[in-house]
Parts: structure tokens; C-alpha cells; sequence
């Protein structure tokens, strides 16, 4: 009998505050970790909650020592990008190796993927996928969708991990530059003659949580794509659950 995935979730970054507490100058709400585990409790895992970590080598390196020796999988957000308190990649490359870090995509760009592997004294003779997502909000769920959720659905024994893509004709036009994927976040419906239309949620701002929390689908405009004109068909890939 195959047991259930353990997958342990952190965030990381100083000015974070766990609901509850008082928001002090400078402080947010941690709204990743709920995301996260709120997608994940939707996926059958056991989900190992780290909690919040400062943005100090010492205490980001022990939280991944301790989180690799229960975990599976260990998922943070935040410290990927490149400002002076983001160890991330560090941390990653003084306990594993690093897969890949930053992709050609919106949002998401800062990304790491990497395998936490048995350090003497440190870690135990295991091996840990790491996945480093950013730390905007929006950014953290896309990547999640577009990356985690299949790897982790395929590591817990699924065989049908991907979403399929169906084409919708776009409402308004959508502006895109050439040379990444973009990740838009639209209502699916139908138009006046019946047929699959889509509009995007409004602004799509990484950190803007109503550009997800009111959307059902992705518009997905690829890595060579321009501009969208309004009546043009588009790519879209439905949330999980409502198909």
C-alpha cells in the first residue's frame, strides 16, 4: 500500500506575520502559506506546516535541515529573487543542488527547483525535491499550478496530472510581449452566440490576490505569442476541480 506524500511548506522574509498577530510598520500578512496549503489539502498529502522563517542563512538553513528530515517535498516561498536578504539559492546549493533557477514566464519569474540531498552531521541519507517559489502571492499559486501540482500528483501515483487546454474565444484584447509565457487569470463563460469566451479578471499584478481568487481558467499565451486582439482564440486551462 502506497503511503501519502509528506510535504512540508515554509515561507520566508522578515516582515511576515501569521494571521492573528498585530501588524507592526512594514509587516504583511503571510497570505502564501495559506494558499499553499489550501491547494494542497486538495490533493490528498500529509502537509507539514513550518510556519514562517526569518530572513537569516543560519535559521533558513536549520528550517531546511529539520523540514528534509519528515518531508517528501519541501515547498517555501519568498528569498528567490535576487535582494540582499534572499538566501534561497544559497541555502539550496550548500545542501543539494539546484535544478533550475528563474524561468521565462509572468508571474513567476524567480523559481527554483532543486534536490536537498544527505549532508554528514546534517541531513539524513535522503532525498528531498525542493521547490523555491516567489514571494507575490499570485506568483506563488501560478508556479504551484504549473509546476508543483503535477509533480506532486505524479510522485503521489497519479497518472493524469496535467489539466487539458481548450480554446476560448478572448472577450477584450490582451497586450503580451514575445519571449515568455504568460499566465492570465480569467472567467470562462459563454458569449452571446453561446460559444466559449473568456476575460481576464482585471489587473494582473503579481500581488494582486483578486486576479485569482475571482478567476476560474488561465489564458495561456506562449513563449513567441504578441498581442491578443479581441475575437482572437486563446489557450486556456481550466482550475482544478471545476472541470
Amino acid at each position: 500500500m502506497r503511503r501519502k506524500l509528506k510535504v512540508a511548506i515554509l515561507s520566508s522574509g522578515d516582515e511576515l506575520r501569521s494571521l492573528g498577530q498585530t501588524l507592526d510598520a512594514g509587516s504583511i500578512y503571510d497570505s502564501n502559506r495559506y494558499s499553499l496549503y489550501g491547494l494542497l489539502k486538495r490533493l490528498d498529502l500529509d502537509i507539514i506546516d513550518c510556519g514562517i522563517v526569518k530572513d537569516n542563512p543560519a535559521t533558513l538553513r536549520q528550517a531546511f535541515i529539520e523540514a528534509a528530515s519528515k518531508a517528501d517535498v519541501l515547498i517555501s516561498s519568498g528569498g528567490v529573487s535576487v535582494g540582499e536578504a534572499d538566501f534561497t539559492k544559497q541555502i539550496m546549493q550548500e545542501l543539494g543542488d539546484v535544478g533550475f533557477w528563474k524561468i521565462a514566464m509572468r508571474p513567476g519569474r524567480p523559481m527554483a527547483f532543486g534536490i536537498l540531498k544527505a549532508v554528514p552531521g546534517k541531513l539524513p541519507a535522503r532525498k528531498t525535491l525542493f521547490f523555491g517559489l516567489p514571494g507575490n502571492p499570485v506568483a506563488v499559486m501560478v508556479t504551484f499550478y504549473q509546476f508543483v501540482r503535477s509533480a506532486l500528483l505524479q510522485l503521489n501515483g497519479a497518472t493524469q496530472t496535467e489539466p487539458p487546454l481548450v480554446q476560448a474565444i478572448s472577450e477584450t484584447a490582451i497586450r503580451k510581449k514575445p519571449g515568455r509565457t504568460e499566465f492570465q487569470r480569467a472567467i470562462l463563460g459563454r458569449n452571446a452566440q453561446g460559444k466559449p469566451s473568456v476575460r481576464l479578471t482585471g489587473s494582473q499584478g503579481a500581488g494582486i490576490l483578486r486576479s485569482m481568487s475571482e478567476a476560474n481558467c488561465f489564458v495561456i499565451l506562449g513563449h513567441d505569442q504578441g498581442n491578443v486582439a479581441a475575437g482572437e482564440l486563446v489557450d486556456i486551462a481550466l482550475f482544478d476541480g471545476l472541470l
